[in-house]
């Protein structure tokens, strides 16, 4: 089936996110690094996966070659249902468009549009009408029906990251990629927008996977995998704040795995 004609939302069987022994290595040589070392991991259709891991553990990356914004050097990577490997950047630009959401902490907002035409922006750059139904119930689910006028700049920094994931929501995209987006947010609005990720995954079936270094943060996910030194060193599910503390003081020690 053609890429353009996968239905987006929810479309895709089997596991929406899948790495197989995915390796990624940058330089050669003395300056070869190892960002991510025979990684295998799969991700279900509806689940909330927070990844940690220390600093330089490889999480970004893990989410980039995941996400398709950067290939692995070895191993293979399917994203709903679609094998990324020999696609070309052209036709994997479009497939993000159609089956991929992103939140980020900076929350990427033109600052020249409105709020609803920030929220439309994805179906705008993959060739499709605005569906302005889905615009105001993504706006009404994310608390911000009354905003589709304003501009970014009117808008506080948590009202912006729910405009981005009112825009995530928009889509209806089978995997949704969150990458620290409560970092730069007060403890309140942070939870804010954790339960609206939550929400995402149980209402709608989207799959998410979120970095994070927070263990409240993690804490909302339904598993954490943990990262270090770019292998997978332990997953638990049900996660609470103080076990995912824990357990990352357990790997700041020097171990190289959790239980």
């Amino acid at each position: 089936m053609d890429v353009g004609e996968q239905p987006p939302g929810g479309g895709s069987t089997g596991i929406p996110v899948a790495l197989d022994t995915v390796t990624k290595v940058y330089g050669t040589g003395e300056q070869e690094i190892r960002a991510l070392d025979g990684v295998s991991l799969e991700l279900s259709a509806g689940s909330f996966t927070a990844v940690m891991g220390p600093s330089g553990s490889g999480k970004s990356t893990l989410m980039h070659c995941a996400a398709g914004l950067d290939s692995p050097t070895s191993g293979s990577v399917t994203l709903a249902g679609q094998a990324l490997g020999g696609m070309s950047e052209d036709r994997l630009t479009e497939f993000r468009r159609e089956r991929v959401a992103f939140v980020f902490q900076s929350y990427n907002l033109v600052p020249t549009l409105t709020v609803a035409q920030n929220v439309a922006l994805p179906m705008t750059l993959a060739g499709r009408a605005p569906d302005r139904r889905r615009i105001e119930r993504a706006l009404e689910r994310v608390g911000l029906s009354g905003r589709q006028a304003h501009h970014p700049g009117m808008l506080s920094g948590g009202q912006q990251q729910r405009v981005a994931i009112a825009r995530a929501m928009a889509g209806e995209a089978d995997v949704l990629f969150a990458d620290e987006p409560t970092g730069a947010l007060d403890t309140v609005t942070a939870a804010r927008v954790l339960e609206l990720l939550q929400d995402s995954a149980r209402e709608t079936g989207q799959t998410i996977m979120m970095t994070t270094h927070d263990p409240v943060a993690a804490s909302y996910a339904d598993s954490v995998v943990f990262i270090v030194d770019g292998r997978v060193a332990g997953r638990i599910d049900r996660p609470s704040a103080e076990r995912v503390a824990e357990l990352l003081a357990h790997l700041a020690a020097g171990r190289t795995a959790v239980r």
